[in-house]
């Protein structure tokens, strides 16, 4: 839970500014928005876990058909329209 003390919110500018200041205290646990004209637009946060990537992993849920790469005349026709 956030309490107002540990939220903070700075326009574009601040941001460019002090943005390794901003990090730090995003890795400290404060929340911070970045606002533009007065209107907070985006939030900086950690990221919470680092993505892995294993090869296979949706082996059994995609799929690909046989003739995925085959260029027939309906296809043809759809991208490129009647003659």
């Amino acid at each position: 839970m956030y309490t107002e003390s540990s939220f903070s919110t700075v326009n574009m500018h601040e941001a460019k500014t002090n943005l390794s200041k901003l990090v730090q205290d995003a890795l400290d646990g404060k929340r911070i928005w970045i606002a533009r004209h007065g209107k907070p637009v985006v939030e900086l946060r950690p990221i919470e876990h680092e993505i892995i990537r294993e090869p296979g992993i949706m082996k059994d849920v995609i799929w690909v058909a046989e003739d995925f790469d085959e260029y027939t005349a309906e296809i043809k026709e759809l991208f490129e329209g009647s003659e």
